[in-house]
């Protein structure tokens, strides 16, 4: 399952994408037809919260439609609806792990920058955007603008003090998140905060693909282009730290949250790696593809 945050006719709605990814269930109309109520929750992030009775009630509805011979009248293009971010607004700070691919730590100094605990920093909820939005390049505030592609985990379900081997069973899905990173004020303030988040640096989506989808998230191969030109290729068999291990370090003594999201880290290939480095530029074309959920573009 795929699911999305959508504008459709002015009103937001939360959708389901078809196998092709050509059309959209928009599951509170389907609901409107069904029984007469839109009864679904309106935003992701409510959705989520209702972990697996959500997904009962989805497969519910898809059971209906499929057989009440109407299947295609509830399904709308792509191309008439405008993605959003799946959580545009997410409601605490996101999560990120620092340095989990041991290239990309080389590359940002050498094998001694190579961490033996967990580094997590955060992004500010104003950051995020969705899928072909613009990001602003604060020419104002910065000359050092990089991206960074990475797999981030949706949390579906409360948790404290979450051991390794369960770890999964509390993730609702995965997504994919482009952490725009301004460098030159990363470095200045000698911490990641301001650098992470200006406004429109935390693109994600296209979508959340259901965990029932991803059997071993730290097996996914990720790439990003710029301007068509591959500049990060690995896969997430190369983390340091596991999703698992993550979480379990993460909530050892903090409450994970149903929608709180995961950054996992990004590959080597960064722009401040190049010699000399190659940070955007106004009309950069970014995309960012993780096996198994889709590619996530941005100028």
């Amino acid at each position: 399952m795929k699911f999305v945050t959508v504008e459709y006719n002015d009103e937001s709605f939360i959708g389901l994408l078809d196998h092709t990814e050509a059309t959209v269930l928009l599951l509170n109309l389907a609901e409107e037809a069904r029984t007469g109520k839109k009864s679904f929750p309106s935003s992701m992030l409510k959705c989520i919260a209702l972990g697996d009775t959500f997904i009962e009630r989805v497969q519910e509805m898809l059971d209906w439609v499929s057989n009440s011979g109407q299947a295609l009248s509830f399904y709308v293009p792509i191309e008439q609806v405008t993605l959003l971010a799946p959580i545009p607004r997410p409601s605490k700070n996101i999560f990120c792990v620092g340095k989990n691919y041991a290239e990309h730590a080389i590359e940002m100094g050498s094998e001694a920058d190579i961490p033996e605990h967990i580094m997590v920093f955060t992004k500010a909820p104003t950051t995020v955007i969705g899928p072909n939005e613009l990001v602003l390049n604060h020419k104002n505030v910065t000359t050092q603008l990089d991206y960074e592609g990475e797999l981030a985990a949706i949390i579906g379900k409360k948790g404290r003090a979450i051991k390794k081997d369960e770890a999964l069973d509390y993730i609702f899905g995965y997504t994919i998140i482009n952490d725009v990173t301004a460098r030159d004020l990363q470095s200045r303030h000698k911490q990641f905060f301001i650098g992470k988040s200006l406004d429109t640096t935390c693109p994600m989506g296209p979508w959340i693909v259901h965990k029932s989808s991803i059997d071993n998230p730290n097996n996914l191969n990720i790439e990003t282009k710029v301007n068509g030109e591959v500049r990060q290729c690995s896969n997430t068999k190369n983390f340091i730290f596991p999703i698992e291990e993550v979480i379990s370090v993460l909530s050892a003594g903090m409450t994970l949250e149903p929608g709180d999201i995961i950054a996992t880290g990004t590959p080597a290939g960064v722009g401040k790696g190049f010699k000399p480095p190659k940070f955007l530029v106004p009309g950069d074309q970014m995309e960012i593809t993780i096996e198994k959920i889709g590619t996530l573009k941005n100028t």
